[in-house]
């Protein structure tokens, strides 16, 4: 009988975004509208829909052996878990999301000290209570089901704790960040005993490489060109390479295949560079992965 690992995927905001990057990783995943357990098209792998809030807590428990949930849900969880390797989606975020402490434009609370005696409403609220305990300043903290921003506004509590990146939505709202308290992103998390097991360990890890391959390959591609002798040198120079590039003799002939991989923001700057410098034939191809000795 195939052994098989018990894969959690965030259902929500990560979703789509997440099926996308296991197909750059070498796994398709369909959902059915009508199911939690996603087919995969990996016979030693079976998925499951969960809310990444609640994904460190089954995966803790052995529900799962794998799953990817943000930093601030295993926090708000107290989940112990097996952090695998960070996963920064940039099709979602390019940067780390923040928990942050905001108020109304003009209300008098300046520090966290001041929250002292206040009502503070947020999903995130075992962390929240843990912050102001550590500090030793007594706050009321209410859970919030959604529509945050609104309730400060509506002078329903006096502060909120809420995610954010760029702290757009929340100014939008006439409100002012008082202090970050936690910087997250999302993490691939394993099972601690799951990890203990060697084929399972074998599994996760194979699964880790991949991923991390194909967020390495984001933004990438690949140029393929043909290069004079006389020229390669005026070429290389102008190539950003992610390591050297590769160069191979054509046959009977006294032109060189070249070979690279650049970031995708510069191609309309090099291409033409490359030409100009005696390049001919230039190919540009999407890359799926970039696997690197160090994502092991």
């Amino acid at each position: 009988m195939t052994r098989q690992l018990k894969l959690g995927i965030p259902k929500g905001s990560l979703e789509k975004s997440t099926i996308e990057l296991f197909q750059k990783a070498g796994w398709k995943i369909v959902v059915s509208e009508r199911s939690y357990f996603p087919m995969i098209d990996d016979a030693e792998i079976v998925c499951s829909l969960v809310r990444a809030q609640e994904m460190a807590r089954y995966i803790e428990n052995g529900v799962l052996d794998l799953g990817l949930t943000g930093l601030d849900w295993i926090l708000e969880n107290g989940a112990e878990v097996k952090i695998i390797s960070d996963l920064i989606y940039s099709k979602v975020s390019t940067k780390k999301a923040r928990w942050v402490l905001a108020v109304p434009e003009d209300s008098p609370v300046k520090s966290v000290k001041d929250c002292a005696g206040k009502t503070i409403s947020t999903e995130l609220v075992n962390f929240t209570k843990n912050y102001f305990k550590q500090r030793d300043i007594p706050v009321q903290v209410e859970f919030s089901w959604g529509a945050t921003e609104a309730k400060v506004v509506e002078g329903l509590v006096d502060a909120i704790v809420e995610v954010t990146e760029t702290g757009s939505t929340i100014r939008a709202h006439g409100l002012k960040i008082i202090e970050t308290l936690l910087e997250t992103n999302t993490k691939l998390v394993a099972n601690k005993n799951s990890f203990e097991d060697e084929w399972k360990k074998s599994k996760i890890m194979q699964i880790a490489l991949l991923l991390r391959g194909a967020l390495n390959a984001e933004n990438m591609i690949g140029l393929k060109m043909n290069v004079p002798k006389k020229g390669l040198d005026a070429v290389v120079r102008i190539i950003p390479s992610l390591t050297s590039p590769t160069v191979s003799q054509l046959h009977n002939s006294d032109w060189l295949s070249v070979e690279t991989v650049i970031d995708e923001s510069i191609a309309r700057e090099v291409i033409p560079q490359l030409i100009d410098a005696g390049a001919d034939g230039i190919i540009e191809y999407p890359l799926n992965k970039v696997v690197n000795k160090k994502d092991l």
